[in-house]
């Protein structure tokens, strides 16, 4: 009796911990949103290169999305990269000849820290590094230095260090103050990843967001890091390659369809990333029958925000809203279920 009762509060506990892995993985790199915007980077891309060549195209936009991992896998092991040089210092510090005690008998809490060894240890991080063939920062160790001088040099540093303090929870609080605070804002950092990909500047405040949501997350009893999809689902992935293929499939269809509704515009004049965000808006409202008309113009005004002129999201709110009244009333826009339009 007692062995089933045991084997019983071990299955409960098992469960527990693999409903709190679900948790974790239920968190993907890319959003909607940041599909739509890598849809519409390579559509600008290949506009500017004058090519009509859909399948380069198409590849530039699945290499752009893959990148993406890579991206988050450089910023996340800048944490690892920095413990792991500073334990470096400290060893050889150890066997110099005229060693002070301190170099003898440092203080060794940054490189012990939990969430640190958590990351170190963790089989998909580190399956991750090799199947994405990951070494950068060997490469470039002078940044991940940058990076350990000026975390040693922070107040944050300083406090955690002197602090007689020892819990996963303290531990935490560090490695994610020291991701927002001294990793994800530096400089040096940015400047690396713009000269390596220049796509990837748009990646990164999704990419820290990530991180920064993963680590908040990390329990003491049964702590476990996952590399995150990259999509949701499927259904992300295809909505991807789809809403890039039918933009450039039905390219002069769906101009017509906004040509005639700018009377006080020249269509020539037109600032090139709104055509592309027409065109990528005016395709979603026409073929793909399950999102909202309502979420794809919303979605679109939020990208003309950030990437083109400060009046294009009204231009182009004014364009979407007539386009849409004009095709609800004569059934043009068909969508699937109730309240889609």
């Amino acid at each position: 009796m007692q062995d089933i009762f045991f084997y019983l509060c071990k299955l409960l506990n098992y469960l527990a911990i693999v409903k709190s892995f679900k948790k974790v993985l239920i968190s993907s790199m890319l959003n909607r949103r940041h599909i739509r915007i890598k849809v519409m980077q390579s559509l600008y891309a290949m506009q500017q290169s004058n090519t009509d060549q859909i399948q380069s195209g198409e590849k530039f936009l699945i290499n752009s999305i893959e990148n993406v991992e890579d991206l988050y896998l450089l910023m996340l092991t800048t944490l690892t990269e920095i413990r792991n040089k500073e334990e470096e210092y400290q060893e050889v510090s150890q066997k110099k000849h005229l060693a002070t005690a301190e170099e003898r008998n440092p203080n060794r809490k940054f490189i012990d820290n939990q969430v640190l060894n958590l990351l170190a240890q963790s089989t998909s991080i580190s399956n991750k590094l090799e199947e994405r063939s990951i070494t950068q920062w060997r490469v470039h160790d002078h940044y991940i230095q940058i990076l350990l001088d000026e975390l040693k040099s922070s107040e944050l540093y300083k406090n955690y260090m002197s602090s007689k303090l020892q819990s996963f929870e303290e531990d935490r609080k560090f490695v994610v103050s020291v991701f927002t605070d001294i990793i994800a804002p530096n400089e040096k950092i940015y400047e690396f990843f713009e000269d390596y990909k220049l796509t990837w500047l748009d990646d990164l405040p999704v990419v820290n967001t990530l991180i920064q949501k993963q680590l908040k997350q990390l329990k003491d009893d049964y702590s476990i890091f996952l590399v995150p999809r990259i999509f949701k689902d499927l259904d992300d992935k295809d909505f991807a390659i789809n809403l890039y293929r039918k933009t450039i499939l039905n390219y002069d269809e769906l101009a017509k369809e906004y040509e005639d509704k700018t009377p006080n515009w020249d269509v020539d004049r037109i600032a090139e990333i709104d055509t592309i965000i027409l065109r990528m808006a005016i395709c979603e409202m026409f073929k793909f029958s399950s999102i909202p008309v309502k979420v794809s113009i919303n979605e679109y005004l939020e990208i003309a925000k950030e990437y083109s002129t400060p009046k294009s999201s009204i231009f182009i709110n004014g364009i979407l809203d007539n386009i849409s009244k004009l095709c609800q009333d004569n059934d043009k826009i068909k969508k699937i279920g109730k309240g889609l339009l």
